[in-house]
C-alpha cells in the first residue's frame, strides 16, 4: 500500500507541479488563439487564453484541478460534507481549503456562474449539456464533447485532453495522464493475477440492480490492470443496464465486485442479495471472487465515473480489494 500511495502522488505533484494559479504565467504547451471549439450543439470561440474557468459537474471540476486551475465556481456536490481524499489532496497543492460553489440541487445555476464572468465554462464531464447548453453559451464559451453520445462512453483522458486543448494546457494534461499510466502499469506489475481475470461491477440503486461494467462504459482502470469485461456486458448499455431478480446469473464472472451506495435503501440490501438462491448460485459467488466496494469513502462513485484527478487514489484503494476477490481471500 504504501508504494501505491507514494506513486499515487505523482498524478497531483504532475500535475500541479508549477503550482500555477489562474492568473500567473502560462504554462509551457499553451496553445495559440483565437480557439474555435465544435461541439454537439454548435460553436464557440475562444479569443484568448482563458483564465477563470467555471466548471457544472464534479468531474470537470476535478478536470480544472488536474491541470493545476482553480475554478472560479463550482456544482456543491460534496457528500455529507466530506471532500474526497483525492481532491482534497490536489487543493492542499494549490493553496485552497475550499472552492466557491453553487447550490446544485435544483441542476445547473446559471445565475451564480454568470456572476463570477467566467472566460470559459467546462462541460465536458456532465449529462446535462443537452438542456444546458443553450443557457450556458451566452454566458462564455463551453467546452464539451464533440457527440451527444460521448456523455457515456468517452474516456477521461480524452475529456482532459478536449479541456487542455481549450485552455491551452495540453502539455500538462499529457503529464497528468502518464503519471496516471504509470501508477496503473506499477500496480499491474504487482498484481499478475489481475490478467485475463473477466469482471462485473454491479451497483445497487434504490430502483434497480445496474450492470454498472456495461460494454461501452469507460473501463476506468480494470482493463489497464489487466482484467477485461465479462461476455455479458455486451447485453448492456448506458440506456439498459438493469438487472432483474430473475437475471441475477447475468453478473456472473471470474470476479464480481458490488456496491451499496444507498445501504439498506438499495433494491436489496447486502445482506438480502447475499442469501439470494441465484446469487448464489454463481460461481464467483462458490469461490468466494466477490467482493465489497466501500461507497463511504466515495470509492464506488469514482470507480464507476472516473476522471482525471481520481484514477491513481482508485488504484491504491481498490488493487487490494481486487487481489482478495481474485484470490477468493
Amino acid at each position: 500500500m504504501k508504494k501505491f500511495a507514494a506513486v499515487a502522488c505523482l498524478v497531483l505533484v504532475t500535475a500541479c507541479a508549477a503550482q500555477e494559479r489562474p492568473a500567473q504565467k502560462a504554462a509551457a504547451g499553451q496553445g495559440a488563439y483565437p480557439v474555435t471549439l465544435t461541439n454537439a450543439w454548435g460553436q464557440d470561440t475562444l479569443d484568448k487564453k482563458p483564465l477563470r474557468v467555471a466548471t457544472v459537474s464534479d468531474g470537470d471540476t476535478s478536470i480544472a484541478l488536474a491541470l493545476g486551475l482553480v475554478p472560479v465556481i463550482t456544482p456543491d456536490v460534496v457528500d455529507g460534507g466530506t471532500v474526497p481524499e483525492y481532491k482534497k489532496q490536489a487543493m492542499d497543492k494549490l493553496g485552497v481549503t475550499s472552492l466557491k460553489t453553487y447550490d446544485d440541487t435544483d441542476g445547473t445555476d446559471f445565475e451564480a456562474i454568470a456572476a463570477e464572468a467566467p472566460d470559459v465554462i467546462l462541460g465536458v464531464n456532465t449529462w446535462a449539456m443537452d438542456t444546458d447548453y443553450a443557457k450556458l453559451a451566452p454566458i462564455a464559451p463551453v467546452v464539451t464533447y464533440a457527440q451527444k453520445k460521448d456523455a457515456d462512453t468517452l474516456p477521461w483522458q480524452e475529456r482532459l485532453k478536449v479541456a487542455a486543448k481549450a485552455l491551452g494546457l495540453s502539455d500538462r494534461a499529457e503529464a497528468v495522464i502518464s503519471a496516471n499510466r504509470k501508477v496503473i502499469a506499477d500496480a499491474a506489475a504487482a498484481n499478475p493475477a489481475f490478467q485475463g481475470k473477466t469482471y462485473t461491477y454491479v451497483v445497487v440503486h434504490p430502483e434497480q440492480i445496474t450492470f454498472m461494467s456495461y460494454a461501452n462504459q469507460d473501463p476506468g482502470i480494470f482493463e489497464e490492470l489487466g482484467l477485461r469485461k465479462t461476455a455479458n456486458a455486451a447485453d448492456y448499455s448506458a440506456d439498459n443496464n438493469g438487472v432483474s431478480l430473475e437475471n441475477l446469473d447475468q453478473l456472473d464472472a471470474d470476479v464480481v465486485l458490488v456496491t451499496y451506495p444507498f445501504g439498506d435503501e438499495g433494491l436489496l440490501s447486502a445482506s438480502e442479495l447475499a442469501g439470494n438462491k441465484l446469487f448464489q448460485s454463481l460461481k464467483a459467488v462458490k469461490n468466494k471472487h466477490v467482493a465489497v466496494v466501500p461507497s463511504q469513502n466515495t470509492l464506488s462513485s469514482a470507480i464507476a465515473y472516473p476522471d482525471a484527478l481520481s484514477s491513481s487514489w482508485v488504484v491504491e484503494q481498490l488493487a487490494p480489494i481486487l487481489a482478495k476477490a481474485v484470490a477468493g481471500a
